[in-house]
C-alpha cells in the first residue's frame, strides 16, 4: 500500500495537516481514536466517507514518520 493514494497534504485544507483524500477528516484524528483501541469498524460507522483503506493508509503514514532518519550534511 502507498498512502500517497490516500492522504493529502494541502495548504489550503485544514492549514496543511494531512488529511484523508476527498475529506477534512485528518489523519491524526484517525490515528488517535486507534490509539485509544477504537477498531476499524468503529472508526468507520462514526466516519461514513472513510473506508478500511483509508484506516490503513493512516498507520502506513505514522509507519513511514516514524521511520524517517534524518541524514546530515
Amino acid at each position: 500500500m502507498d498512502w500517497r493514494e490516500n492522504i493529502l497534504s494541502d495548504p489550503e485544507v485544514l492549514h496543511g495537516k494531512p488529511c484523508i483524500r476527498g475529506t477534512r477528516i485528518p489523519v491524526a484524528l484517525v490515528l488517535g481514536y486507534l490509539a485509544t483501541g477504537r477498531e476499524t469498524g468503529d472508526i468507520l460507522r462514526e466516519f461514513p466517507d472513510l473506508t478500511a483503506t483509508d484506516v490503513l493508509a493512516c498507520l502506513d503514514y505514522a509507519r513511514d514518520l516514524a521511520d524517517f532518519e534524518v541524514v546530515a550534511t
